[in-house]
């Protein structure tokens, strides 16, 4: 199995993790989906959302997959009057990463990151390794370590 840019980067920081590889299905790409093929609850299926604000541009939100992102509040949270999701045809080009295979881990450019505290909740979540087909399953602390995040509590509706 090859490793993504993500996997390399966790291990150049010596975290410990574990890729759950899987069948992605290009017509569902949903974290609904990744959950059942990975064996996990999807509230420990963190997806990762590219929104741009109009003060601040780039930023990323780490999610729940039974969960949408709050603009309002990520807005709020990160500085902004308003955030607006990018479009799916820029994902690749802001982040490096296809639609359906974005981790908030070895983007680009080091944009700030937003990772929802649900996450403290679990020993371990699952976000995108970089690929679709792949999850790395880690601490949420060793998630916010790698991509020297700041922890932020979002507001879900």
């Amino acid at each position: 199995m090859k490793k993504t840019n993500a996997a390399r980067i966790l291990d150049s920081m010596s975290i410990t993790y574990e890729i759950r590889t899987y069948k992605a299905d290009e017509s569902d790409l949903g974290a609904e989906n990744v959950a059942s093929k990975i064996g996990l609850p999807l509230s420990q299926v963190f997806k990762t959302l590219v929104a741009a604000g109009d003060r601040t541009g780039v930023l990323l939100a780490v999610v729940p997959g039974d969960c949408e992102l709050d603009m309002d509040a990520i807005a709020k949270l990160s500085g902004n009057k308003k955030v607006a999701m990018i479009p799916q045809k820029d994902l690749q080009h802001v982040t490096g990463y296809i639609r359906g295979g974005v981790s908030p881990i070895g983007t680009k450019k080091a944009f700030p990151t937003f990772i929802d505290d649900s996450a403290l909740q679990f020993d371990e979540i699952a976000v995108s390794a970089g690929a679709r087909g792949m999850q790395l399953v880690l601490s949420p602390q060793d998630l916010i370590r790698s991509v020297n995040a700041r922890t932020a509590k979002l507001t879900h509706s």
